[in-house]
């Protein structure tokens, strides 16, 4: 009987320490939203580039500005609603939502998204398009792998997944829009119900 007891304290003090060192309160819908966020985005995006003039963007132009502007929708909306799911879980949850752990990571993922930002502007103003959606998917899979040691360790797989999926859109350039839709949009929303079913509805 001690025996029992003595492990279930174990247990326990290990339950309180991985809450302590790692945020967990991320919510599964938000992982969904930002995929159906990111498949729309696209939808709009590949309608107004086939019906242009041209048929295809430059960097200078008034349908490139466009594109821009709904991916910065798309990133505005995902951010946007991952924050509001999140702090409504972690109330619920009774967590704290901007703790250490939050801070590491936030910090975790930032660090290597946004240094991947910065480079693919600066290879985008050298005119070096070709690259640009495998380098989105890979930075935000290091990204992702980066912040999974502070949250829910199974985001570490939808990152190691990214970064494949950027390492074959590599290879493969001229498919580096369904490259991206795939694992912007349909990779979220998988990642996002597995998520959703193995935490949120406990």
């Amino acid at each position: 009987m001690e025996s029992k007891d003595y492990l279930k304290d174990i247990s326990e003090i290990k339950n309180l320490m991985n809450k302590s060192s790692r945020f967990i309160s991320l919510s599964g819908l938000s992982g969904i939203l930002a995929g159906v966020y990111a498949l729309v985005g696209a939808a709009i995006a590949y309608y107004i580039v086939s019906n242009s003039v041209r048929g295809y963007l430059i960097l200078d132009g008034t349908i490139f500005n466009i594109c821009f502007a709904i991916l910065l929708g798309v990133a505005f909306l995902s951010i946007a609603t991952g924050i509001y799911l999140t702090t409504k879980k972690a109330k619920k949850n009774n967590e704290k939502i901007w703790d250490s752990s939050s801070k590491r990571l936030l910090l975790n993922f930032l660090v290597p998204l946004i240094t991947g930002g910065i480079y693919i502007l600066i290879i985008l103003k050298q005119e070096r398009y070709g690259h640009t959606a495998a380098l989105m998917l890979i930075f935000y899979g290091l990204a992702l792998i980066s912040a999974s040691k502070y949250s829910i360790g199974d985001i570490r797989y939808l990152g190691f997944t990214e970064i494949i999926l950027g390492l074959i859109c590599a290879l493969m350039p001229s498919y580096g829009f369904w490259f991206w839709v795939l694992g912007f949009g349909v990779m979220h929303i998988i990642y996002g119900t597995l998520m959703h079913f193995k935490y949120d509805r406990k």
